[in-house]
This record gives structure tokens, C-alpha cells and sequence, in this order.
């Protein structure tokens, strides 16, 4: 039986949906345990959707941090909600689908497009979990003004009494259990972790927490670049899938010597080369605008450093370029599923 408070108050307008979101700036290394407010807190960075989960006495919907209501493309969370959550409880959080041990965000993706009469099909197949990290609302009274800690405590409360899929986000304050999370969870998927105040009160729209995304370097294939060949602003990555070269990222602007290196292995590309004259300047070179591509001879294989957010073995973020491999061939690199 849902969860109900007789004659709970409505919550507050700005916390009855859509909700404003407080917000994390990169950071480049884990800050430590003196950097914010009342001491650090730390928690994963879950590859998935920001989500507010609203609460009140009849019902329960789910909003983007866009602002987007999103309850039917995620109605096993709302349900879930609607049975374990008390009325009058906002919470924020990520929602999240696991593909056998890892995240996998390309599921996600399929929720926001398919069709709303095949949407019950997905979550049969592939069920998502909703993971709180905040509080924001309890008993249809405004917890935002609340220090994290005390918001936190009550959080870890009221998480005791339910089951998947709603979960409570790992949290603590012991710097060296946070770099091991660092370490030990990005074969999941998590790409790193946010640093908040514990002293800090909620701060919607604000970029007041930190994050940090975990890196490791991987190889890629040159097959084209943005600029000419002789002097590359940017390396488009690709990989093999079923024998076909794809795009599976870009790298941030290259530095000078990152250009010149670069340009000293690279051969122009012959007329079979798959790719198209000019690329997306969007995700996967998608996107309304597109740049002029110079298609290269896709035999050079280029180490990139990359984080742990993939679609479908496509990185979903910038590629940083770390260095030509000559001792390597394309045959050395395994293919992408």
C-alpha cells in the first residue's frame, strides 16, 4: 500500500514540479576533505539522468533537471515511489540502468525516444533503478535550507525502509574510501565523484558542489581530423564495429605539439574511405551544424585519454589526445559491439 500522511499540507510551489537542481563545476583531482563548507561529503558520479522524484498526497511524477516531466518514460520509478515514499517527499537523484555488471546509458536513451505504447516492453526488459542522493522535501515541509548533513541523516532515515529499485547513493567523508571508489567503481561505469559542503545549505541553479570525472587512457584509430592534415585541430576517433570503420568520439582542441605530432603520421585517405565530407559538431558528429571532415588513411593508432561515459562502446564526451602508438596496428585494437 502506498505510504500517506492524513491531511499533509501541499509542498511548496517551486517544490511541486518541475524542480531547479543544484549543480556541480568540474574540478580537475578530488578535493580534499577541508575544500567545502562543513567538510566534503562525497558520492559517486552516476552515469544516468538527474531526476526529482515529487511526492505528494495522490501521486508521484519524476522531472529532468531540464524541467521536463518524465514519469512515462520512467514508470516502474514512479511507482516504485508512489509505494515506498511517504507523501510530501522530494527527492533528488539519478536514474540509472544496469546491463548485466555496468551502466549502461544507451538503454536510457531508448526510453526518451521510443514510443509511449512500447515503453512497458522496456521496463520489462531492462528495469531502471532510481538512486537518492538528497532530500529535499519530508512530510510537505521545504528542506532546502537545512545543512547537507542534517538533510543527509534524514535521507539515510527514510532510505531504510525500501527496496530496489529505489536505492540510497553510497556517501562519506573519509577522502581515501572516496579515491577508492574513484578507482574501484569506474569498470561499472561511474565516471567519478561530486564533493558537497556538509555544511552547505541546497542551492538550486548553482554550481557550488565539485566533480570530478574518472580518466583512463585507451586506443583509438585515427580516421579523420577537423583542419587540414598537415596542421589537425581536433582527432576524429574511429573503431571497427563488424568490420565497418565508425566515429566513436572526438578529442578536445589539440596543443600545438599534440597538432605537429599528429601530423607527422598521418596519410591522406584513399577513395574507399567510409566517412562523409563534412561531420556533425554534435555528439557522434550529429547535430544541425556540421564542420568540413579531412578523412585520413585509418592506420594510425592514437592513445586517448577517456571517462568511463560510454553509449553502445561510442564515448559520450570529449577524447583528450595523449600520444601516437607506432608500435601498435589497427588489428591490435578489438572491435566495438
Amino acid at each position: 500500500m502506498p505510504l500517506s500522511v492524513p491531511g499533509l499540507p501541499g509542498l511548496p510551489p517551486e517544490l511541486a514540479g518541475p524542480v531547479a537542481v543544484q549543480l556541480a563545476k568540474p574540478v580537475d583531482a578530488i578535493p580534499p576533505a577541508n575544500a567545502l563548507v562543513g567538510g566534503c561529503l562525497y558520492e559517486p558520479k552516476w552515469d544516468g539522468y538527474r531526476l526529482v522524484v515529487v511526492r505528494t498526497g495522490t501521486s508521484t511524477r519524476v522531472w529532468s533537471k531540464q524541467g521536463r516531466d518524465l514519469t512515462d518514460r520512467f514508470p516502474d520509478v514512479a511507482a516504485a515511489a508512489l509505494a515506498q515514499v511517504p507523501a510530501g517527499t522530494v527527492l533528488d537523484g539519478e536514474v540509472v540502468i544496469w546491463n548485466g555488471s555496468r551502466l549502461d546509458f544507451g538503454l536510457l536513451q531508448q526510453r526518451m525516444v521510443t514510443a509511449a505504447g512500447r515503453i512497458g516492453a522496456l521496463v520489462a526488459a531492462h528495469p531502471a533503478s532510481y538512486v537518492a542522493f538528497d532530500l529535499l522535501a519530508a512530510g510537505g515541509t521545504d528542506l532546502r535550507g537545512q545543512r547537507l548533513s542534517r538533510r543527509r541523516a534524514a535521507l539515510e532515515e527514510l532510505s531504510g525502509r525500501w527496496a530496489p529499485p529505489m536505492q540510497l547513493s553510497p556517501a562519506t567523508a573519509d577522502p581515501e574510501e572516496a579515491r577508492r571508489w574513484f578507482d574501484d567503481f569506474r569498470p561499472a561505469g561511474v565516471e567519478g565523484l561530486v564533493a558537497k559542503g556538509a555544511g552547505t545549505r541546497y542551492a538550486p541553479g548553482r554550481r557550488e558542489w565539485l566533480k570530478v570525472k574518472s580518466w583512463e587512457t585507451t586506443e583509438v584509430l585515427a580516421g579523420g581530423v577537423i583542419g587540414p592534415i598537415d596542421r589537425p585541430s581536433q582527432l576524429v576517433a574511429g573503431r571497427f564495429r563488424d568490420g565497418e570503420l565508425v566515429v566513436v568520439g572526438r578529442t578536445s582542441p589539440l596543443s600545438p605539439r599534440q597538432a605537429a605530432e599528429l601530423a607527422a603520421a598521418l596519410r591522406p585517405a584513399d577513395d574507399d574511405h567510409p566517412w562523409p565530407d563534412r561531420i556533425g559538431t554534435g555528439r557522434f558528429g550529429g547535430g544541425r551544424l556540421s564542420v568540413p571532415l579531412t578523412r585520413v588513411d585509418p592506420g594510425v593508432v592514437v592513445e586517448v585519454s577517456a571517462d568511463a561515459a560510454l553509449q553502445a562502446g561510442v564515448f559520450r564526451h570529449p577524447l583528450r589526445f595523449v600520444r601516437v602508438r607506432p608500435d601498435l596496428e589497427p588489428g591490435d585494437l578489438p572491435p566495438i559491439p
